[in-house]
């Protein structure tokens, strides 16, 4: 019993030394930007494997050299409670984890032929994530891409940390300087440069709105430019953009 308590004592104390840590992290991103995250790491050490080369594209600027065509876009099409919750929006999850049962029924009921056998005859399915943008920055900066309740737990008290240590300006901006938004295209300067071949300042409204509808699957529609549901959900995007607030 007693190894088993001084085990469990060793853990807590781990656990609270790593809450720590992320809480010094990102107290210092209030004036420091920080250099990498952890999703971009993973996405170049993917790219380097597959390519046998590193390709990185980034280059951080202030908030205000970001056109607000592009941040109103990016709201309206994300999370456009952003100014008003904590850093979670419960009504969006709990509708998110519904519909991602509902779809899961649906692919386990189709998984048989006809007879109960054969083939499996459903795609996998879409899982919907219902995520603000501060929980898909801690997530990005410091998590991996599992779907685990440990990891989103995780993922919450990062929320926390960024909602408290941080202002809504800074998270902003500090999402918009490191979300991928095409193969090593990191960042609103990147991808305005990349597709448009102009600064992230410069952004028309319609420009910014595809881009943030690029955002929840940047790499597919960077190979499917001319997709129609992105021109099309970009109009509706620059529909809304006008009651979208800025931090």
């Amino acid at each position: 019993m007693k190894v088993l308590a001084r085990a469990l004592i060793l853990l807590i104390v781990a656990l609270v030394a790593l809450q720590l840590f992320f809480a010094i992290r990102i107290a210092c991103m209030a004036w420091l930007a920080p250099q990498s995250t952890s999703f971009q790491r993973s996405e170049a050490w993917r790219i380097s494997k597959e390519r046998g080369t590193l390709r990185w594209r980034q280059q951080w600027v202030d908030y205000a050299q970001i056109s607000s065509h592009l941040k109103r876009a990016v709201i309206a099409s994300e999370d456009d409670g952003f100014t008003h919750h904590d850093g979670v929006d419960w009504d969006a999850m709990e509708k998110a984890w519904e519909k991602n049962a509902k779809a899961e029924q649906r692919a386990a009921g189709s998984k048989a032929g006809p007879n109960g056998a054969g083939k499996p005859t459903a795609k996998p399915p879409k899982i919907v994530g219902g995520s603000t943008i501060t929980q898909q920055l801690a997530k990005n900066l410091f998590l991996s891409g599992e779907r685990t309740l440990l990891r989103k737990g995780q993922e919450l008290i990062l929320t926390v940390m960024l909602e408290h240590l941080l202002s809504k300006q800074r998270i902003l901006e500090i999402y918009l300087n490191s979300v991928e938004w095409g193969e090593g295209v990191f960042g609103a300067e990147a991808a305005a440069q990349h597709y448009y071949r102009k600064s992230a300042a410069q952004l028309s409204a319609y420009e910014a709105a595809r881009l943030a509808v690029m955002l929840p699957r940047p790499r597919n529609y960077e190979k499917q430019p001319n997709s129609s549901y992105l021109s099309s959900r970009a109009s509706v995007i620059v529909a809304r953009m006008g009651d979208a607030q800025l931090p």
